[in-house]
């Protein structure tokens, strides 16, 4: 309660487009994107403040993927989607080489700090558990842009791991945004199963 009460309003308003982005995803609208755009910029700030640079990071990418995400809804709105499948052996490989080899080199980076530009970033004091989130995060984002099945787990993974580094960092809404993203990802695995059976057998009643 103490954490809540300290809350800045800039975390309120990022997290309020977090949740907005999410609902607006849920229910395919366009709009997804820039409510997400302003979240993921004022999380950025704010989590650099505490000295999460793996989070950072990843909240880059995601800054980075919602600009492409918005162009290419634009750009090819209307077309048929990449259907969902499973995860090949091949795939699984690629997987794991981007969680546990973005792992050591994010923690290599952490550990020892960094100069960005001008910025000068001292050594995280969470470098293996901020690493793990992030290097499982970019996992699941690559799965999810392949539209494999297994990118809820590999999310739902960092997820985990995310809400008590994020309470230990005195970011709660982050940390309450984050299991609320966490009963989404089961919602989503779920609901990929759901449409992957359904759209198999439809291909099966078809032959």
């Amino acid at each position: 309660m103490e954490q809540i009460k300290a809350t800045t309003p800039i975390e309120w308003i990022a997290v309020a487009m977090s949740v907005a982005e999410v609902l607006l995803a849920r229910i395919n609208n366009v709009w997804l994107y820039p409510t997400g755009i302003i979240g993921t910029v004022l999380g950025i700030y704010l989590l650099l403040n505490v000295h999460l640079y793996g989070e950072s990071l990843l909240n880059v990418y995601y800054l980075v993927m919602s600009f492409y995400g918005w162009y290419y809804w634009l750009k090819k709105k209307g077309e048929p989607p990449v259907k969902i499948t499973w995860s090949s052996r091949t795939e699984w490989v690629v997987t794991l080489s981007i969680t546990f080899i973005g792992w050591a080199i994010l923690y290599a980076i952490l550990n020892h700090g960094f100069v960005f530009w001008r910025f000068n970033f001292p050594p995280s004091n969470v470098p293996i558990w901020d690493a793990f989130v992030s290097s499982s995060a970019w996992a699941g984002m690559w799965l999810l842009a392949r539209r494999k099945i297994e990118n809820w787990l590999l999310l739902n993974l960092s997820n985990v791991f995310a809400v008590p580094l994020l309470f230990y960092k005195h970011l709660p809404l982050f940390g309450f945004l984050t299991i609320f993203l966490f009963v989404i990802g089961v919602w989503g695995f779920i609901d990929w199963i759901k449409i992957y059976n359904k759209e198999k057998s439809s291909v099966l009643l078809a032959a």
